[in-house]
C-alpha cells in the first residue's frame, strides 16, 4: 500500500521521464506537485527508502522497476475512471481530469479490472491519452505536435497534453476535438501560429496552443 501522496509523486515523475532520457529534477517535481522544493527532497527519501526510486543529492530521480509499475497502475486507473465518467456518466472531456485524480487511488485491482472489460477495454481516455492494459503495457502510436508539423502536411488530433478545464473549452470553441482531420495551410514564423484547414473552415491557432495538440500523420 502506497499514500496518495506517494502515488501522486511517483505519476509525476514517470510523466516527466517520459520526455526526458535524464534524471528527473527536484524543481521540476515541486512544480509538478505545486509544492516546496524542500517538501519534494523530504518524499523523494521516503521513495528512495522504499526502493520505489533511485534518488542522487543534485543529480536528480529515476523511478525503479518496482516506481515504475506503481506509477503505471495510477495511470491506468486514472485514464480508465476519465473514459467512464465521459461515455457512462456524461461528464465532458474538460470535467473528468480532477475527479479521477481522486478515483485513481481507489486500491481494488479487482475494480479496475471489472471497470475496464464493463468498457470494453478501452486503448485511449478521451484526451487521446494511450490506456495501459492489465501488464502495464501500452500500445505504441506515432504523434507529433502540430507545432512540429510544416506546411501542406495533414494529420488527425488523436489527443491533448493540456488538460486544464479552459484549454479543453478552447479547443472545442474551435471545434479542435479527437478525431478531427486538420491541413497544415499556413505558419507564421514571426509568432509560430499555425492556420489550420478543418473541411471547408480556416482557423487559427497560437504557438502556445498547438504546442499541445497531438496529431497522428
Amino acid at each position: 500500500m502506497h499514500s496518495f501522496t506517494e502515488e501522486n509523486y511517483l505519476k509525476v515523475i514517470y510523466h516527466l521521464s517520459q520526455h526526458n532520457e535524464s534524471p528527473v529534477q527536484t524543481n521540476a517535481i515541486a512544480e509538478g506537485m505545486q509544492t516546496r522544493a524542500a517538501s519534494v527532497t523530504d518524499m523523494l527519501k521516503k521513495l528512495s527508502d522504499k526502493k520505489l526510486l533511485d534518488y542522487v543529492k543534485y543529480q536528480g530521480v529515476t523511478l525503479t522497476e518496482e516506481g515504475k509499475t506503481v506509477a503505471v497502475k495510477v495511470v491506468r486507473k486514472h485514464r480508465l475512471w476519465e473514459v467512464f465518467l465521459v461515455e457512462k456518466l456524461n461528464f465532458s472531456w474538460d470535467e473528468v481530469h480532477d475527479i479521477a485524480e481522486e478515483l485513481e487511488h481507489i486500491n481494488s485491482s479487482i475494480l479496475v479490472e471489472r471497470l475496464d472489460d464493463f468498457l470494453g477495454y478501452p486503448k485511449r481516455d478521451p484526451h487521446g491519452d494511450p490506456i495501459p492494459d492489465k501488464d502495464g503495457v501500452f500500445e505504441p502510436s506515432a504523434n507529433i505536435h502540430l507545432n512540429e508539423m510544416s506546411t501542406g502536411r495533414k494529420g488527425i488530433i488523436i489527443g491533448v497534453s493540456e488538460y486544464s478545464s479552459s484549454f479543453l473549452k478552447h479547443l472545442e470553441r474551435l471545434g479542435l476535438t479527437i478525431g478531427i482531420a486538420v491541413h497544415i495551410t499556413e505558419i507564421t514564423e514571426y509568432d509560430g501560429s499555425v492556420e489550420l484547414l478543418v473541411g471547408d473552415k480556416k482557423i487559427n491557432v497560437s504557438r502556445d496552443v498547438a504546442q499541445h495538440i497531438l496529431i497522428k500523420v
